[in-house]
Formats: C-alpha cells, sequence, structure tokens
C-alpha cells in the first residue's frame, strides 16, 4: 500500500526507529499508525534482549541535592557516545526527579521503564547500575562534584555548621577526594587482610635494603610499621594532606575550620563514586 512520507516522519519522530523500518512497520500495520508503534517496540524489545549481555563500561553519573537529601544515580552503556546524546542525559535527570520525589534509595523498576524507551531506540545495551540516597542533616553542610567527563564524583557532609566557611571546606574535600580518590575513609575502616597483604610487601623490602641489613629486629619491625602508616595515611581520606594546604591533613584542617567557625565538625558523609565501581 502507498504509505505517506509524513507518516513515516511522524512515526520516527515518536519511535526514534529508522525511517526504513517506520515504512516497514506501516505496511505492515496496513498504515494504522498506533499498530505501526506497537510492532516496532515488539521488535526492539526483542532486539534488546539480545543485546543484554553487553557490557556496558561506559556511562554518566548523575548527581543532585534537593533539600536534605542527595540523589546519586549511575546509568551505563555501551559507548562514550551514547552518554553523551542529549535524550540519555535527559533520561538520568528524569530519574533523579523521581527518585528525590519519591524517596526511592535504590534501583527501582520505574528506573528501568524510565530507560526502556531509549535502549529500544538507540539500540544499546544500558543499565541502572546505581541509585543511593544521602542524607543531610539539618545541622550539616553538604556538597557534591561530579567531574568533567561525569564518571567520577564526590559526595561530602559536614556537620556541626552550616556557616559559609564550612561549605567552602566541604566543596574543596569534593575535589579533593576526586583528585585523590582515596580508598577508605579512615585507618579503621581498612581491612585487616589489606594491611597484612601490605606488611609482607613491606617487609620484602625491608630484607633487601642493605641499610637495614644486620640491623636489630626491632629496628626492622620499626621501619616496617613506619611505611605502613605513611602508606595508610596515602589511602585514606582523613589523613592524606589537604589538596589546598598539603601542610595539613584533611583531619587536621576539619578541626581548623571548626575552630574558625566555633563549633565542632565531623564527617557524616565523605564518598567517591566512580562509574563501574
Amino acid at each position: 500500500m502507498d504509505i505517506k512520507a509524513s507518516d513515516v516522519k511522524a512515526l520516527r519522530e515518536k519511535t526514534g526507529a529508522g525511517m526504513m523500518e517506520c515504512k516497514k512497520a506501516l505496511v505492515e500495520a496496513n498504515g494504522n499508525a498506533d499498530e505501526a508503534e506497537k510492532i516496532l517496540k515488539e521488535k526492539g524489545l526483542a532486539a534488546m534482549a539480545k543485546r543484554a549481555e553487553r557490557a556496558t563500561s561506559e556511562g554518566r553519573l548523575f548527581i543532585r541535592q534537593d533539600g536534605n537529601k542527595i540523589a546519586v544515580i549511575e546509568v551505563t552503556c555501551e559507548t562514550d557516545f551514547v552518554a553523551k546524546n542529549s535524550d540519555f542525559i535527559a533520561v538520568g535527570e528524569k530519574m533523579l526527579d523521581v527518585t528525590l520525589a519519591k524517596g526511592y534509595t535504590k534501583v527501582e523498576p520505574e528506573h528501568e521503564e524510565l530507560l526502556e524507551p531509549l535502549k529500544v531506540s538507540i539500540r544499546e545495551n544500558m543499565k541502572v547500575a546505581k541509585v543511593e540516597i544521602i542524607d543531610v542533616p539539618a545541622t550539616a553542610t553538604a556538597s557534591f562534584y561530579v567531574h568533567s567527563d561525569f564518571k567520577t564524583g564526590a559526595v561530602v557532609v559536614i556537620d556541626g555548621s552550616t556557616a559559609d566557611e564550612v561549605k567552602t571546606f566541604a566543596k574543596d574535600c569534593c575535589l579533593h577526594i576526586a583528585a585523590f580518590t582515596p580508598l577508605y575513609f579512615s585507618k579503621n575502616d581498612v581491612p585487616e587482610s589489606y594491611i597484612a597483604e601490605q606488611k609482607e610487601i613491606f617487609k620484602a623490602l625491608i630484607d633487601q635494603d642493605e641499610k637495614l641489613a644486620g640491623k636489630p629486629d626491632n629496628v626492622k619491625a620499626g621501619a616496617l610499621q613506619g611505611k605502613v602508616n605513611k602508606h595508610l595515611a596515602e589511602i585514606c581520606f582523613e589523613d592524606q594532606m589537604f589538596v589546598k594546604d598539603d601542610k595539613k591533613s584533611v583531619s587536621a584542617k576539619l578541626a581548623e575550620v571548626g575552630k574558625s567557625v566555633g563549633a565542632t565538625l565531623k564527617f557524616a558523609t565523605a564518598k567517591l563514586f566512580v562509574l563501574g565501581k
């Protein structure tokens, strides 16, 4: 049957399918646009199922604060090109809307439903990899940061004051976390198994150090503990040298800011987000 170009165009704009696919669907549906849309969706869902096992190593982090809640959503896809697609970004922003409005704290069916039409039209495997909500106490100051590639982000919540100086410090801490990517918040969070593994590595280095050859065991033990302490200070957020004052640790800077504003401050949240991790 004769299919009008205007009908093909209208169906393409509605579904995102290719021109030839739209025309074939209209022919199959005898010109019925609603039936043609259904045909395209069924074909798209079938194709989507075949793509479900493809790796989704690209994507984007979406972070937004609304009142006393910060929502973090990670949506992954197959290619960086799609991660920069305006429709992909719009879906991520919509997910933030519903997450904050409905108080979702994990991936819900509604998140997947929002992504489904895009998976069909763009023809890539996509996943909602993470949905997280971070609470901000009334007595706290919060900040977040998303790097320009949208693959790295940070959220910091400092309890004890809402002063402008604390807001600036919270923002700087976000930048610090994104730049130095600490593995743990504090030494107390480091697993004993990890420390034991590092001790074995450093012990092997000490045994090969000519300067320590023949030294008493207590000297070697002190050198070993010194290396472990130095390593932990490099991977733990509160012990790292602060990004904007490399003479002070993050915890020392926190105390300094607290003294300046006349408050006892503590980190309620200091978290790094990396796409795929």
